[in-house]
């Protein structure tokens, strides 16, 4: 008898007489069958694994075999597999909402989770509370005055004490959160005919801010208080009326602690709506009045979607958030007796007309001068019997045009000037001194 090559199973040979046919083809059909017992049976889903290094030895198994990556590895929704190290799946736990997927050598798959900190994402310029160009502590601000940048204080009533003041804030205070300062709201004396007590600030463009937001915080106060967030739609010149965008349902109930609130909503739609210029959000908290309180807040932001992520600055960096500020607001203060602002030319033998250039473009031309209201924290250094002099100004100064990137100051002085001769404007022998321009919303 003849074998095959491969499996050795028993063939007729060419000689063998025709009677031991059927007997040879039994012998092949028995080699074959025992040969390939091992693939018979099975159920629905299983697959063959190999059970040695036998020739086709073989076994039926489930498709969570051991050798393959086990169903049990990953227990969860949005879990992934990964690897911590050659041939070694692992498991890598999903992250939170809104978080990222970024590499990490030292992390035990080489992966972990992060919060999104893609900058441009906040709604909120200044929501940090980082830039206070106009000082760093209000007493008793009138009702939509301006106190850290881009942020107003909004209220009626009379005879309450407020302050909102910038507060340190030591690092790692907050858990996600690592910015140095946070807004402190202070009541100190209740008042009365308060029927509304805000902290708010105007996202440029209605149309900014738009579908479904989400709305992110960490707060604190005195005690247990409830504070709400609203955002109004303003249309601008000439636009359509102002309706609320986006009041949500959801208070922050406050305690003493930190916490981080998030509440998503959908704005009110701006379909057919006309926009004109100047148009604006406004992004406020609500308060309660007619109570003393205490109330602090940091990390706000404002980000389309569902999901709050991590917080991060409308402006990328510090100074970037700076600049974002000065598009609205540009305050120049001297940080040493004698600071100069700008230089110019002597109109007259007792006036100056001085340059001063802003560090961004603003958004609007300014039409209006900040400064301290008194003559004596500001002087004209100019040319006198051939030495260089200064002399205290007799009027505050006061503005005369600007553009988006400068304004031209006038200055005032008793006497000792020369026509036609250049000079710099700048500040007394004291700190005090400042000139502001505004372009707010």
């Amino acid at each position: 008898m003849a074998t095959t090559t491969n499996f050795g199973w028993d063939t007729p040979d060419d000689t063998d007489l025709v009677k031991d046919g059927a007997l040879a083809i039994r012998t092949l059909g028995s080699s074959i069958d025992t040969s390939f017992v091992d693939l018979k049976g099975g159920t629905t889903g299983q697959v063959l694994s190999k059970a040695s290094n036998t020739d086709l030895d073989y076994t039926w198994v489930t498709t969570d075999d051991a050798n393959a990556i086990q169903n049990a590895i990953v227990d969860a929704k949005g879990d992934l597999i990964a690897a911590s190290a050659a041939d070694t799946p692992a498991r890598l736990a999903v992250g939170n909402n809104g978080e990222t997927l970024v590499a990490d050598s030292a992390a035990t798959t080489g992966l972990r989770w992060q919060g999104d900190y893609a900058a441009g994402k906040n709604k909120v310029i200044n929501g940090a509370f980082d830039i206070w160009q106009r000082g760093t502590s209000f007493s008793n601000p009138a009702n939509d005055a301006y106190t850290a940048d881009r942020w107003q204080a909004i209220h009626d009533g009379t005879s309450a004490t407020r302050t909102i003041s910038r507060q340190a804030l030591a690092p790692a205070t907050i858990t996600g959160f690592d910015t140095r300062y946070f807004l402190r709201y202070d009541v100190s004396n209740a008042g009365s005919s308060n029927t509304y007590q805000r902290i708010g600030t105007r996202i440029e463009d209605v149309q900014n801010v738009t579908g479904t937001i989400v709305v992110s915080f960490w707060a604190k106060a005195d005690s247990n208080r409830t504070v709400g967030f609203q955002l109004d739609q303003y249309y601008g010149s000439g636009g359509s009326s102002a309706t609320v965008g986006l009041q949500l349902s959801a208070a922050a109930a406050l305690t003493t602690s930190w916490q981080r609130f998030t509440a998503t909503g959908t704005m009110a739609s701006i379909s057919g709506k006309t926009v004109g210029d100047g148009s604006y959000v406004l992004a406020y908290f609500t308060f309660p009045h007619n109570t003393t309180l205490t109330i602090d807040i940091a990390g706000v932001q404002i980000e389309q979607g569902s999901v709050a992520t991590g917080f991060t600055r409308a402006g990328g960096t510090l100074q970037g958030e700076l600049a974002a500020c000065q598009r609205y607001y540009y305050r120049i203060k001297t940080s040493a007796a004698y600071g100069d602002f700008g230089s110019g030319y002597q109109k007259s033998t007792t006036a100056g007309s001085y340059m001063i250039p802003f560090p961004v473009i603003m958004r609007t031309a300014p039409t209006a001068l900040e400064q301290t209201g008194t003559a004596g924290d500001y002087n004209i250094l100019h040319q006198s019997g051939g030495a260089a002099a200064r002399t205290t100004c007799s009027a505050v100064p006061t503005f005369q045009v600007a553009t988006t990137a400068m304004a031209r100051v006038d200055a005032t002085v008793s006497s000792g000037l020369t026509a036609g001769n250049g000079g710099i404007f700048g500040a007394d022998n004291n700190t005090n001194a400042y000139l502001g321009w505004s372009a707010e919303l």
